[in-house]
């Protein structure tokens, strides 16, 4: 009885705590309103799905001595459906509810992001890769193919966010619905169905939308029971456009921007510190609430890295880095720009702003030489026969590699254009290099040599470097997309032969003829001139040695531990390809930079024998990496 009591005593003092942590969030016609009083969001962004779960805390934690009283999350569909109705939302750092109740705990609030499209240079903006195996998908609209697929991620997602508002005792203030809609798209309809499908579901919080500060934007992606993001809203005149929208609902800057983004072949992008300041000082000064788009980026390990496109012909891949230039690096550390916005924002509230949480350790690790094992030529699958090249998401494969090939018959030689290739191929004419093809420019057309064979075989292995995430040419398949012609003459009956690099290829690997510990052809730095059709005038990168194993090849080495911290694995003797430390996927890298580092966090490596594999491209000889302690 003693103990029936005491039970009954501890549930009631849990239901009584919970009862008065439990708050109203509203709109008022100018103001945020929490418990009925007005209340300025100061909001740093990051993503759980881009940051080891081990770290979740400590960039909270990060977040929260900058200043911040509230974090911003976008959920990625796609890191959580992998195929229809298969969700996980447990393993690595997936579990979003987790990830809240921890902002909870540290004493902050959330603004959810949870799209169904989020952009956030992620691959293909975090839909579901499943839905491009449809042909004619329309996305983002009320196409009915897509909305049952949205209407099984809204419910399946709201059973993990919903008891967590804070209307019940969570730290969710907002859901914001969709994501910058009026860049893309004008059917308010779908919209609302998306606002209504959440209220369905159980949020009982405010909505909000984002989008540009322009006329158009806020017309085509607002609704007027949400609240005004304005991405990014820094100035007089942006909140003059929302208030000219909708006065009746606050506005606030839900993307300020201390950061951008870099693709490949850039410079790291950069913003000057005084620029975001100004921006701050006067969302500050005005009692304007704000979101800093981000206060740390993570990285995009794996083949999550999505691409910009804004042309028909342009094609911009990000690196795996989304160190973003933010106030918090990519592997924790606080920058000149966080301490500079930490001395900014203590200056304007009220609440005692906390030390920094200890930097995380970083290591070096000494030179490890990688030998080449095998290729994927000693692992191709039983091949999947087509009268023309498709691309790979028809075979229900999302990234990695597809190798196309054929018999040249009638043309044998000349000129070789591929329509389209997405994103990165390889050219062989009887297992020769001929030349490399990148996607950006259009330029998609190769000269194949005379050949004194009979019938030669044509093979083109393509790299898929992340769907497009943001605008008009978000329908964006991998692999070669329509077809490839020979002197205008269309090339039929292909092989056709899947290389998705996820977790089962890997462990399918085996020692290959490429497998014995030396040379296994020309020298890496031997490579014929005259271009690589990639229109930025670097020299090729065709094959000139002679015999040897085709490119495409594996190299594995082992390293000893005997502590563990964070690393950064230096790529630069490598060329192009992924890397995968004791099983887990850095990434991509590729000498054209800017990135030749990839972030490999403490957590990946283990005291003991540790393990490297590279896959690279063009590169055939024994090479080394070492570990470095920052991303440049």
């Amino acid at each position: 009885m003693k103990l029936f009591l005491t039970l009954l005593l501890s549930i009631v003092c849990l239901c009584s705590l919970m009862a008065q942590d439990k708050h109203v969030f509203s709109l008022g016609k100018s103001d945020f309103l929490l418990d009925g009083k007005p209340f300025q969001i100061i909001s740093g962004e990051m993503h759980p799905a881009r940051i080891p779960r081990e770290y979740w805390q400590h960039r909270i934690r990060m977040a929260k001595a900058m200043g911040c009283n509230t974090i911003a999350v976008y959920v990625f569909w796609n890191y959580l459906e992998s195929s229809p109705g298969n969700f996980d939302f447990t393993t690595g750092n997936r579990d979003i509810a987790a990830f809240i109740r921890l902002c909870k705990q540290e004493g902050m609030w959330v603004l959810l992001r949870p799209g169904p499209y989020v952009c956030a240079e992620w691959d293909w903006g975090g839909l579901p890769l499943y839905l491009l195996k449809i042909p004619d998908i329309k996305i983002r609209c009320m196409d009915p193919r897509y909305m049952s697929a949205v209407r099984r991620y809204v419910t399946r997602l709201s059973k993990e966010v919903t008891p967590l508002q804070c209307d019940r005792g969570g730290p969710i203030l907002m859901v914001q619905v969709e994501n910058e809609y009026g860049s893309y798209a004008n059917d308010r309809a779908y919209v609302e169905t998306l606002r209504k499908l959440w209220l369905q579901q159980g949020i009982t919080v405010p909505f909000y939308t984002a989008d540009g500060p322009t006329a158009f934007m806020l017309e085509a992606g607002s609704l007027d029971s949400c609240a005004i993001g304005l991405d990014s809203g820094g100035g007089d005149a942006d909140f003059a456009q929302a208030f000219k929208h909708n006065p009746n609902v606050p506005a606030f800057s839900s993307e300020t921007y201390p950061g951008w983004l870099t693709h490949w072949k850039e410079p790291w992008q950069k913003p000057d510190t005084a620029g975001i300041l100004r921006e701050v000082t006067y969302l500050l000064t005005h009692k304007r609430s704000f979101n800093l788009y981000v206060a740390h980026g993570g990285t995009n390990f794996g083949f999550t890295a999505g691409a910009n496109a804004f042309t028909p012909v342009q094609f911009q891949p990000d690196v795996t880095s989304y160190d973003y230039d933010a106030p918090v690096s990519e592997q924790g550390q606080a920058t000149s720009k966080y301490y500079a916005l930490r001395r900014l924002i203590s200056q304007y509230v009220s609440y005692k702003i906390p030390e920094p949480p200890a930097p995380v350790p970083t290591m070096e690790i000494p030179p490890v030489t990688l030998q080449p094992f095998t290729s994927v030529w000693d692992h191709l699958p039983p091949a999947r026969k087509a009268p023309q090249p498709l691309p790979m998401e028809y075979f229900g494969q999302n990234a990695g590699l597809i190798l196309y090939r054929t018999r040249l018959i009638g043309h044998k030689s000349g000129s070789l254009t591929i329509t389209e290739p997405h994103d990165y191929a390889l050219v062989f004419l009887d297992g020769k290099l001929i030349d490399t093809v990148f996607r950006d420019g259009g330029k998609w057309t190769v000269q194949l040599p005379k050949t004194d064979v009979k019938d030669p075989v044509l093979e083109i292995l393509v790299e898929g470097m992340g769907h497009i995430n943001f605008a008009q040419y978000m329908i964006d398949r991998k692999g070669i997309t329509d077809r490839v012609t020979l002197n205008g003459m269309t090339l039929m009956n292909w092989d056709i032969f899947c290389l998705p690099l996820d977790e089962g290829y890997m462990r399918s690997l085996r020692m290959g003829k490429t497998g014995n510990g030396s040379s296994s052809g020309a020298s890496g730095g031997a490579f014929a001139g005259g271009g690589d059709a990639t229109g930025d005038g670097k020299a090729g990168e065709a094959n000139a040695g002679g015999a040897g194993v085709k490119q495409g090849i594996f190299f594995k080495g082992d390293f000893e531990l005997t502590e563990t911290a964070d690393t950064y694995i230096d790529m630069s003797s490598f060329k192009k390809g992924v890397v995968w430390v004791n099983g887990h996927n850095l990434g991509r890298y590729w000498y054209v930079g800017p990135q030749q580092h990839l972030y490999c966090p403490a957590s990946w490596l283990k005291k003991g024998r540790n393990e490297v594999i590279v896959l690279d491209l063009h590169r055939q000889e024994a090479a080394t990496v070492r570990g470095v302690r920052t991303l440049e």
